[in-house]
């Protein structure tokens, strides 16, 4: 098996791991219910650490907050049976990742370098602070779009929109900036870019 042909199932195993155990939430939660829906969420974030253990041969530290998160959040959701706890968890790493990008930021330091270099080969220095930096912006809108959307509509649609909303909305916002990126050196094609964004929380 050829190295490129291993990267592209990496990657689409990366994308799988990120979205596999949301849509799990949003089919469990439609057929049977919230507290179903999040446990079944609990136990397929599980699932993808221990996927991500064996396949890839580590965990990302993006995949190992989302775990905890989900694992503490969830199980409050579960004791209260109160969606609001697992609705927070979203605001919560769209937070955490804005603020250590600022930092990084202030540090002259692009973190997202780190975690997305082998898949943004040739951009440069500069290339990577202008991404860090537009994501940094994008997590903080996030941040405030989840906290609107959890205090203004229901549960049902909440998930909806976070399923489907937040993807595409994450999708788009990576392939728009495609074109500064090719611009600083960028040596792949813009479906590769988008299929390699950050994990939406």
């Amino acid at each position: 098996m050829t190295t490129e042909i291993k990267k592209q199932q990496h990657d689409g195993l990366g994308l799988a791991l990120d979205f596999g155990p949301l849509l799990v939430f949003f089919l469990t939660f439609k057929f049977i219910g919230l507290i179903a829906g999040t446990m079944a969420f609990m136990a397929a974030i599980v699932v993808a650490v221990l996927v991500s253990k064996w396949k890839l041969g580590k965990v990302s530290p993006m995949l190992w907050l989302s775990a905890a998160l989900v694992v503490g959040f969830g199980g409050l959701t579960i004791y209260f049976n109160d969606p609001k706890f697992i609705q927070i968890k979203p605001t919560i790493i769209y937070t955490m990742f804005s603020v250590l990008l600022f930092g990084g930021l202030l540090m002259g330091k692009p973190l997202l370098k780190s975690l997305m270099q082998a898949a943004m080969e040739g951009l440069s220095d500069e290339g990577w602070m202008k991404l860090s930096r537009n994501w940094a912006i994008f997590f903080a809108g996030m941040a405030l779009l989840n906290e609107g959307m959890r205090l203004t509509i229901d549960f049902d649609l909440w998930l909806t929109l976070k399923v489907w909303g937040v993807t595409v909305l994450s999708m788009l916002f990576m392939i728009a900036n495609v074109p500064m990126m090719m611009r600083h050196g960028l040596a792949v094609s813009a479906e590769e870019a988008a299929e390699s964004a950050p994990p939406q929380g």
